[in-house]
């Protein structure tokens, strides 16, 4: 009896850890998960920022100045910067409560601004895949619209989470339909991946491809990326319940999903083929059909001041203002350039050789080829069919 009495005194003397350890490290359990996640949203801006320097510096380094070349900057020192500062007021323990009841709409404030600029790269995009069709521009500049006019309201509907002192600074919304503010950005992402895959799955008709190589060739892996962890980010908002007014649980993956909506829509412009002038361009475009009745000119021609680039053809119509001279040996040169092309930015359509040369539109004859050889008299000799 001795004994029980003993051990039941000595547990009861043994002092409860969330009386002794300070707010910062007393933490519940829903902030210590933001916390956690927090750093890895940190992490993710970090290795984003330095992955995509090299091909940020040539990009900057191109002439033009097209909106695609301009957001993409924007994107790129926007969105590391908010981030660093928002996390500086979520971890740093001497921030008040006093501080944060005037800080807390920074993030939201921010956030509506960066999502707007993703939006906008998908607007753009989308309308240049689809060669400028009104119809797209119409109802991806209409969610667009209605994005940054829902976003701009329900930042007034924010407040900051009444938090012990060294918790940190969180903002979170004051009643659930602020959600919105997210679903907003929802439609428009999930309307630019369903147009995408569209876009994607028509060209198939013109070049037959293996759907993983359509995915790749078209970026369809960033705009799903986009739209999956919008949808995640729906889920925290609309299912899942906090425990009280103290628990930020809904806004857990929020800078996670603007991270990486930022960070795949920045590889989504860097993955454009060619000029970013008008949107760029897509890998096949509806002109490139072949056609049986038009009539088209093909020279095959081999040069004596030029031994190394061998054959080249010549491909143009008669009413197109010009043609192009393709070497034949690029077909199979793997450091020259496909017909798809890789991205606007170092990509292997820049290593491509290809000519313009000039046609007769006035020739309205049907095919011609011409072929030029070297003989051993050391002139040329033409063959023409």
């Amino acid at each position: 009896m001795s004994d029980n009495s003993t051990d039941s005194s000595s547990s009861s003397d043994v002092p409860d850890l969330s009386q002794i350890l300070p707010p910062y490290l007393n933490l519940p359990p829903h902030l210590s998960a933001h916390k956690y996640f927090f750093v890895c949203t940190l992490t993710v801006a970090a290795w984003d920022t330095l992955v995509l320097s090299p091909r940020t510096w040539r990009l900057f380094k191109t002439k033009e100045w097209p909106p695609l070349k301009i957001l993409f900057h924007f994107l790129r020192l926007f969105m590391p910067i908010e981030f660093t500062i928002v996390g500086v007021a979520f971890f740093d323990t001497k921030w008040s409560q006093d501080q944060c009841s005037h800080f807390f709409l920074f993030e939201p404030i921010c956030t509506a601004i960066l999502l707007a600029a993703c939006s906008m790269v998908h607007v753009i995009r989308v309308h240049a895949i689809y060669e400028k069709d009104r119809n797209i521009l119409y109802t991806m500049g209409g969610l667009l619209g209605l994005q940054v006019v829902i976003t701009a309201i329900c930042c007034g509907f924010f407040r900051s989470t009444p938090l012990e002192e060294g918790q940190g600074c969180i903002a979170e919304p004051k009643d659930n339909w602020v959600g919105i503010y997210w679903l907003s950005a929802t439609l428009l992402y999930t309307a630019s991946f369903a147009l995408a895959v569209n876009r994607s799955l028509r060209s198939l008709k013109t070049k037959q491809l293996s759907y993983w190589k359509l995915m790749l060739r078209d970026g369809l892996n960033l705009y799903g990326a986009i739209w999956v962890v919008n949808m995640v980010n729906m889920l925290f908002w609309f299912i899942i319940t906090p425990t009280g007014p103290e628990d930020p649980v809904r806004t857990i993956v929020t800078s996670m999903t603007a991270v990486l909506t930022a960070s795949m829509t920045m590889r989504i412009i860097l993955a454009v083929r060619g000029s970013l002038a008008n949107g760029g361009s897509f890998a096949v475009s509806s002109g490139s059909h072949p056609s049986r009745s038009g009539n088209t000119t093909h020279v095959i021609t081999a040069s004596r001041g030029a031994p190394n680039t061998g054959p080249a053809v010549s491909i143009g119509g008669p009413r197109e203002p010009g043609a192009y001279a393709v070497p034949l040996g690029a077909a199979g040169d793997k450091t020259t350039a496909d017909w798809d092309g890789k991205s606007s930015v170092g990509g292997r359509d820049q290593k491509g050789d290809i000519f313009p040369v000039e046609s007769n539109p006035q020739e309205n004859t049907g095919v011609h080829v011409t072929v030029e050889s070297e003989t051993d008299f050391g002139g040329f000799q033409k063959e023409k069919k």
